[in-house]
This record gives structure tokens, sequence and C-alpha cells, in this order.
């Protein structure tokens, strides 16, 4: 997967903007979202 693809996904391009702010961990960024630890842990996996 390239990187365009991989930010063409609305939640993996939101991990990406609160990223920007600075290092966060994967619990925090869970709690913007309705999705759980594991499930932001597969979007930074691809986003890696």
């Amino acid at each position: 997967m390239n990187a365009l693809e991989a930010l063409a996904e609305p939640t993996r391009r939101r991990i990406v903007e609160l990223l920007a702010d600075g290092e966060r961990s994967a619990g925090e960024i869970a709690a913007h979202f309705e999705t759980s630890r594991p499930g932001v842990s597969r979007h930074l996996r691809v986003l890696r």
C-alpha cells in the first residue's frame, strides 16, 4: 500500500492530523474515535 492509499481512509487521515500536534499513544488516539485501541493500532501499522 502506498502513502496515498493509506491516507485515503478517513480514520488514518485523522490520525495523521492528530499526530501533527505531537506524539500520542494508541490509547490517546483511540479516545478521539469510536474504535478500539487494537483498531487504532492496526491503522498505525498501515501508516508506519
